[in-house]
């Protein structure tokens, strides 16, 4: 678990993760959900690098999630996040995003993280600028592309 001034991240178990799948009511959402619990079942050793994050104040209240994309064999994990529309606008992503980041260079083996991001997303590419990422000039699925490098 990573404690924050305000939040607790931690990875959900699959009993969690398997919750939140069920109770998902976005088809594109329960999808991924569905994707990241297959990752951590195909890599069990690497649950951290598949499986749902929690974010939640430090009363319980879920605030969002993130999750990482799996670790390529150069050190390269790619993440994503989502704070619950009721909750943005208070920092939460970026708090999250932080210590998120300073978790993954302490992993051995990590070398930069990536992400993406609706081009018109323009609060998420703020937290990404916040914590330090810088685009690429590469266009992903969903938009541009960013990446933070180790050290």
């Amino acid at each position: 678990m990573i404690e924050t001034q305000r939040l607790r991240i931690y990875v959900a178990s699959q009993c969690a993760m398997e919750h939140v799948i069920d109770a998902e009511p976005d088809a594109e959402l329960k999808a991924a959900y569905q994707e990241m619990l297959d990752g951590c079942l195909a890599h069990p050793q690497q649950w951290e690098w598949y499986g749902i994050w929690m974010i939640e104040l430090k009363d319980d209240t879920r605030v969002g999630d993130l999750c990482f994309k799996g670790l390529s064999p150069e050190g390269v994990a790619e993440i994503g996040y989502g704070i619950k529309p009721e909750h943005w606008g208070n920092g939460f992503a970026t708090e999250a995003m932080k210590a998120v980041m300073t978790w993954a260079f302490a992993q051995p083996g990590v070398t930069a993280v990536e992400a993406e991001t609706a081009p018109d997303n323009v609060a998420s590419q703020r937290v990404l600028a916040k914590c330090g990422f810088v685009p690429t000039g590469h266009m992903g699925e969903e938009g541009p592309r960013f990446v933070l490098k180790k050290g």
